[in-house]
C-alpha cells in the first residue's frame, strides 16, 4: 500500500483522521462552554484518564469547537518544573491583548492587562521562571500582593470581567494537569470559584491523570463540587473499529473484518495504539483489502514502534530502583496490584518502598486507582517492561 497515502497518525497529541467516540463528551462541554458565555452556572470541566485515551486530541477538539462560538481561548500545557504562573501569565496576555481589541472590551481589558503586570511582577521573586511581556504598567494594589491564591484570584476576576464586557467568554484549555504543584492547584481553585460566585464568564477544561482528581480535592475540599470529573478511557469496541474503518475507506482502501477485529484486540481500543497499528497495517499490506495477516505482521513493527518511542521516552526518565519497582508490578500483572504485594515481590517492606512509589506518582508512571494500590498509567507498560528487562536478573 502506497505509504504517502496512510490515513494514520500516531503521534503525541496528534489528531486522528476519525475521533471517534467522544461526541458525548464534546457535546458537554460544548453545553458549559455556551452557559458560561451567558454567565449561566456551569461546571469546569476535568478530563482524566491513562496515557493514550486521547485527551489532548479531545482537548484541542473542543478548543477549536469554542473558538468557533467566539469564545476567547488559552491553551497551555503544564510541564515539570514549571510553574503555573509561568506557563498561564503569557498565554493570558495574548488573550487579554484581543480582548482590548474590541471596543465596548477595550477599558476592562486594559485593567485586567495591568492586573497582569502587577501579578507578573509581584510572584517573579517567588516563581522566577516568569517571563512575560508587558504591555501596561501595574496599577498599584491590582493582584500584587506577592501572594499566588490573592493575586491569582484578582486576576482572574479581571480578565472575567473583561469578557463580560465583550459579551464572551474565557476558557482555560490546561493538559498535563497533574504536573502543577498542589498548592498551585488549590490557588487556581479558588480563583475558579470566586468567578462562578460572582457570575463571571471563565471555565476550566483540564486533562490530566487518574491522580489529578485526588490531588484537587486534597488542594481544596469544595473541588468535588466546582468541577466534573469525566473519566476519559478505551473506546468501545463498535467505536475502536470506526476509528480504524472509516479512515481506510476515505483512503480509497478496503480492510477485512477479521483484521479490524485483530486490532482491536491487540490494542484493548486504546486510540494511540489504533494509530499505530493501522498505520503499519497498512505499510506493511501490498494491496486492498488489508487481512488478518498483514495486522500480524504490523503488530511486530508496531510494538517496536511503540518500544522506541511511546514507552522508552518514559522508561529513560526512571532511576535504576524505579525501574526494578516497575519490573516488579509487571510481573504481578497488569494491575492494579497491592502494595503488599509489590514489596513481597522485591523482598521488601512496603514502608521501605514509599519513597519510591511517590516519585513514580510524580513522575506520573503509576497512580492509586484506590487505598493500597498502585497502577500503571501507560497501557500495555507491563508488557514493555517484560520486553526491556527479561529474565529474573531485577530481582537482585
Amino acid at each position: 500500500m502506497d505509504p504517502i497515502r496512510n490515513p494514520f497518525a500516531p503521534g503525541a497529541g496528534t489528531p486522528p483522521p476519525e475521533l471517534a467516540g467522544r461526541d458525548e463528551l464534546r457535546k458537554l462541554i460544548h453545553i458549559a462552554l455556551a452557559r458560561t458565555k451567558l454567565r449561566r452556572p456551569a461546571k469546569s470541566v476535568i478530563m482524566v484518564g491513562l496515557r493514550g485515551v486521547g485527551k489532548t486530541v479531545l482537548l484541542d477538539a473542543m478548543r477549536e469547537d469554542a473558538e468557533t462560538d467566539g469564545i476567547v481561548t488559552v491553551r497551555i500545557e503544564a510541564p515539570e518544573g514549571r510553574s503555573l504562573p509561568a506557563i498561564l501569565a503569557p498565554a493570558l496576555r495574548q488573550a487579554l491583548l484581543r480582548l482590548s481589541r474590541s471596543e465596548q472590551a477595550k477599558d476592562v481589558a486594559q485593567r485586567a492587562l495591568r492586573a497582569l503586570a502587577g501579578f507578573a511582577g509581584a510572584l517573579r521573586v517567588r516563581y522566577q521562571d516568569i517571563e512575560v511581556g508587558l504591555d501596561f504598567d501595574p496599577e498599584p494594589g491590582l493582584a500584587d500582593n506577592g501572594d499566588l491564591e490573592l493575586d491569582l484570584l484578582a486576576l482572574l476576576e479581571a480578565a472575567g470581567q473583561a469578557a463580560r464586557q465583550g459579551n464572551t467568554a474565557l476558557a482555560i484549555f490546561l493538559d498535563e494537569m497533574q504536573y502543577v504543584e498542589e498548592s498551585q492547584i488549590a490557588a487556581l481553585i479558588a480563583a475558579l470559584h470566586r468567578t462562578a460566585q460572582l457570575s463571571l464568564p471563565v471555565i476550566l477544561v483540564g486533562a490530566g491523570l487518574p491522580q489529578l482528581r485526588g490531588r484537587m480535592g486534597n488542594a481544596k475540599s469544595y473541588a468535588e463540587r466546582l468541577f466534573d470529573f469525566p473519566e476519559i478511557g478505551p473506546l468501545s469496541p463498535e467505536d475502536a473499529a470506526r476509528a480504524i474503518e472509516k479512515p481506510v475507506s476515505d483512503a480509497g482502501a478496503d480492510i477485512t473484518s477479521e483484521a479490524v477485529d485483530l486490532i482491536v484486540k491487540q490494542t484493548m481500543r486504546y486510540p494511540y495504539f489504533l494509530q499505530e497499528w493501522g498505520k503499519h497495517s497498512w505499510d506493511v499490506a501490498d494491496k486492498s483489502p488489508l487481512t488478518s495477516t498483514d495486522v500480524e505482521q504490523a503488530s511486530v513493527t508496531a510494538t517496536a514502534a511503540l518500544d522506541e518511542s511511546f514507552f522508552r521516552v518514559r522508561f529513560d526518565r526512571l532511576t535504576p530502583t524505579e525501574k526494578t519497582y516497575l519490573r516488579a508490578m509487571a510481573e504481578l500483572g497488569p494491575g492494579p496490584h497491592r502494595s503488599g504485594d509489590i514489596a513481597e515481590a522485591l523482598d521488601k517492606k512496603v514502608t521501605s518502598l514509599a519513597p519510591i512509589r511517590g516519585n513514580l506518582i510524580k513522575k506520573g508512571m503509576i497512580y492509586s486507582p484506590s487505598h493500597g494500590d498502585t497502577a500503571f498509567t501507560v497501557p500495555l507498560f507491563d508488557e514493555f517492561m517484560h520486553r526491556i528487562i527479561p529474565g529474573d536478573d531485577w530481582r537482585r
